[in-house]
């Protein structure tokens, strides 16, 4: 059986665990004080081209987007959010458990338009009730989204610009930034997301680590007392040196970027075999998750050697299925399910 359900079925990199384990018995500073996690600080500067950013480390995504959410909003403000964020279906109201609403944005593809955020702001002030809803207060994106797609340089600019018309943050979550930036359709680059966004993080945990996500923050608002925030919400790992070994390792010789790129490869293979049957996609994807509209047929036959994801039903009774490709994904598991796929 070929697994492609998921970007994180697999442990870690092989040269991270060689590193932790080279490093196991060293004695550092803890909580991120530690020369291996400052040396991952001064390469993720470099490489988003930032040096005035802070760069701080958490275990998981939906951590970091519950800590950087709730460190933003004053008590009356919630957040923006496509309708398919990932923080408004996956997280089990993480956000809203530190008392903020989610106010998401409908969106067919994951995506949201600077034009749909500006009436939901412009709806907002010019309605004389207005403080009696709860206000918007910051935007979370997702690059890419939850759907695989990819938010382009203008879109995004776009967006920061309405934040900027009603002094709103912008936070984009980038759990799978990697294949994101990587790939073939991207026109952003880690510089550009440090320049237009607010916060964002660089995923670790679906993309060749252990754990771990590269919180970096350009705002100063956000930047103050952040320290005490990521403490206060349980997310300062003692044995923080953890963290920094496994980015330091990743973002060296940017084995991140190259496997990042591989993946992306071989998700667009895997695109290519099913539209090559006529089979089309749910979302035009071009990163590693790709969501073909199959059969039931075609859906039961292809289970029985590969697994994937079952994401919904069309109206037409198709079968939505996610196919997502990873850091670890092999040539021969492509190449089998390309095969099977032609076979159809």
């Amino acid at each position: 059986m070929f697994r492609f359900e998921c970007d994180y079925t697999e442990g870690a990199h092989p040269r991270i665990l060689e590193e932790l384990v080279r490093t196991n018995l060293e004695q550092t500073a803890g909580y991120g004080e530690d020369a291996y996690c400052q040396r991952a600080r001064e390469l993720i500067k470099e490489k988003c081209n930032a040096p005035e950013s802070d760069v701080y480390f958490l275990v998981g995504g939906t951590q970091t987007n519950a800590t950087v959410i709730s460190a933003v909003l004053r008590p009356h403000q919630g957040v923006v959010s496509a309708s398919t964020g990932h923080i408004n279906v996956h997280e089990t109201g993480a956000v809203e458990a530190t008392g903020h609403k989610v106010l998401p944005i409908p969106s067919a593809d994951g995506k949201i338009t600077a034009q749909q955020l500006d009436k939901l702001c412009r709806d907002h002030w010019e309605d004389p009730t207005y403080n009696h809803m709860v206000q918007p207060g910051m935007v979370y994106l997702s690059h890419p989204t939850e759907n695989g797609t990819l938010y382009s340089k203008q879109e995004l600019a776009g967006i920061r610009k309405i934040c900027d018309k009603y002094d709103m943050p912008l936070f984009v979550d980038g759990a799978r930034m990697g294949y994101g930036i990587m790939s073939e359709k991207s026109d952003l680059t880690l510089a550009d997301m440090a320049e237009i966004c607010d916060a964002f993080y660089i995923g670790g945990t679906k993309q060749g680590l252990l754990f771990g996500e590269a919180l970096v923050i350009s705002r100063e608002s956000i930047k103050k007392d952040f320290n005490y925030i990521i403490k206060r919400h349980g997310g300062l790992l003692a044995k923080g040196r953890l963290l920094g070994i496994q980015f330091k390792t990743m973002l060296e010789d940017d084995l991140y970027f190259t496997l990042a790129k591989q993946a992306d490869e071989y998700a667009m293979q895997i695109r290519r075999a099913f539209e090559r049957k006529g089979i089309g996609m749910f979302y035009d994807s071009y990163t590693n998750q790709q969501f073909p509209v199959l059969t039931r047929e075609q859906h039961e036959k292809l289970n029985e050697s590969f697994a994937s994801s079952y994401w919904g039903q069309t109206e037409n009774g198709g079968i939505i299925v996610r196919f997502c490709t990873s850091w670890a994904t092999e040539r021969v598991a492509v190449e089998a399910l390309v095969k099977a796929i032609d076979e159809l």
